[in-house]
């Protein structure tokens, strides 16, 4: 199954969905497609890949159940109840949050720096509700469900790392001995010492956590 179709899997009913940094808009479609929310609307930064999602739903957009915004992140969303951004960095998904509300629910797929962006949601007092992982055969990729309110969570290392919900996946073995394997190439480089220490000391972390010796 493909990036897109696991993605949705994790989207869940709503009244209003708003899918930031659109991009193709397929998971719109999908929740258009299959009546989980009355409402929704794609953005993008990009007016080249808004475009993209125009034409995928223009049907839906011309009888006014889908609004189309060139915005930079959630600048112009307004009235959502469920926001999805996916397909970028943890980072660029920080900066976002950092410069508008969080939203009521979200769904969050970063590319890169999940950790960073695990911390700065429970930073903000944000309630994670789900924090897995999953693979389209290729690559591997984390998901964070949460609110932007809720009972307090403290996460152990391991958790921050890599998401609660993720160490009790199967699929996040193969992840971590991918990984594991990754790093221990980086070894017979031409490194400095400095370099190969960190590397080792990462390769040291992952072994302990699939090894459940790190929680």
């Amino acid at each position: 199954m493909d990036r897109i179709s696991q993605l949705c899997t994790y989207l869940e009913k709503c009244a209003v969905f708003a899918d930031v940094a659109c991009d193709h808009g397929y998971c719109t479609k999908f929740m258009l497609d299959n009546r989980l929310c009355d409402k929704a609307i794609v953005s993008d930064i990009s007016e080249k890949s808004l475009s993209k999602a125009q034409i995928l739903l223009e049907d839906y957009i011309r009888s006014g159940v889908c609004s189309a915004v060139c915005c930079d992140g959630l600048e112009k969303v307004r009235g959502a109840d469920l926001v999805m951004i996916a397909g970028i960095g943890g980072e660029e998904i920080i900066k976002i949050l950092s410069n508008a509300e969080i939203p009521q629910n979200f769904i969050f797929q970063p590319m890169k720096n999940a950790k960073e962006l695990r911390s700065f949601l429970l930073v903000s007092g944000c309630h994670i509700t789900c924090d897995d992982i999953f693979t389209d055969g290729k690559k591997y990729y984390f998901i964070i469900k949460g609110k932007n309110r809720g009972s307090k969570q403290s996460y152990s290392k391991a958790q921050l790392e890599y998401g609660a919900d993720s160490l009790k996946n199967p699929v996040f073995s193969d992840f971590l001995k991918t990984e594991i394997k990754k790093k221990k190439s980086y070894l017979s480089r031409g490194l400095n010492e400095s370099s190969r220490e960190n590397i080792q000391k990462s390769i040291d972390f992952m072994q302990g956590v699939l090894k459940g010796e790190i929680k």
